[in-house]
């Protein structure tokens, strides 16, 4: 746990208008080939929160609006908060065709808190971007009694085991840090403890959650393409991230073709407002 909280609190104590621009080189790429939330999960999100058309959702950090859209389409009102202006430009032609979204471009931690007036706090992979100390108390005071805080996490794509030990000899030569493989158990321990954060928060109750595991198969190019999304390539130096992804594509085009079969794990966190939880930020 301390790890993970270690990495943690090196993103969100990022200045902020650091992390707001964060994704900004590579807002399109993201938008394009950065894997969706199975369907299976976002139905049984709306199950167990009993999402409706009148339920009204305040999203943290839509991002694009990946996953703005799975809810949008109930007809239920949604107000995101999207600090990235790259990010908001791509959920606004996102999400276009559903009137009953805005969009805000401001932080959640700027945000004037509107206390008490949502059914539910909906964060997909963003809210770890937030400290918790924020966070979750702003979360709790923005919901209305018996409230709901969803968290939805989709950790990093993962090739098979055997195709990423013949990337190995690459990544030692040109970003050794970057040569990390996460099988489906540690994603799953990564997604437990994430989960053992928002309990720790000592604002929600009700814990509930459920993982999925989903392969796809991306273009070797898409592939590429989504290892640029990930923030630990964002340091590399360009000529090194140059020369990496040029002996990637050899060697995966050599195993592969044309398509590489990838793999991850999804979860949802699904949690009450703890009665008498609020305690209004100013």
């Amino acid at each position: 746990m301390d790890t993970l909280k270690e990495q943690l609190k090196d993103l969100y104590s990022k200045d902020l208008k650091q992390r707001s621009n964060w994704y900004s080189p590579a807002a399109e790429a993201y938008n394009k080939v950065r894997p969706r939330y199975p369907q299976i999960l976002v139905d049984q999100v709306i199950e167990l929160a009993q999402i409706t058309a009148n339920t009204r959702i305040l999203e943290v950090g839509c991002g694009p609006g990946i996953a703005t859209v799975s809810f949008a389409k109930l007809g239920c009102s949604i107000l995101c908060i999207e600090p990235n202006p790259d990010f908001c430009q791509l959920a606004q032609k996102n999400c276009q065709s559903y009137p009953n979204i805005t969009i805000k471009n401001t932080s959640f931690e700027e945000w004037e808190l509107e206390s008490e007036n949502f059914d539910i706090v909906l964060a997909a992979s963003s809210f770890h971007w937030i400290p918790p100390e924020i966070g979750y108390p702003k979360a709790a005071d923005s919901l209305k009694d018996k409230g709901y805080l969803i968290l939805l996490w989709n950790k990093e794509l993962q090739p098979e085991y055997e195709v990423y030990q013949s990337l190995s000899a690459s990544y030692q030569k040109y970003a050794p840090s970057l040569y990390k493989y996460e099988d489906q158990e540690t994603q799953e321990a990564i997604l437990k403890q994430l989960g053992e954060m928002s309990i720790d928060s000592e604002k929600f109750d009700n814990f509930i959650t459920k993982n999925f595991r989903t392969e796809v198969n991306y273009t070797l190019d898409d592939y590429l393409m989504l290892l640029t999304t990930y923030s630990p390539y964002f340091k590399l130096e360009q000529q090194i991230k140059n020369d990496l992804f040029s002996e990637l594509r050899e060697i995966i085009q050599k195993k592969c073709g044309e398509k590489i079969k990838l793999f991850y794990s999804s979860a949802f966190h699904v949690m009450h407002k703890k009665v008498g939880s609020a305690d209004i930020i100013e």
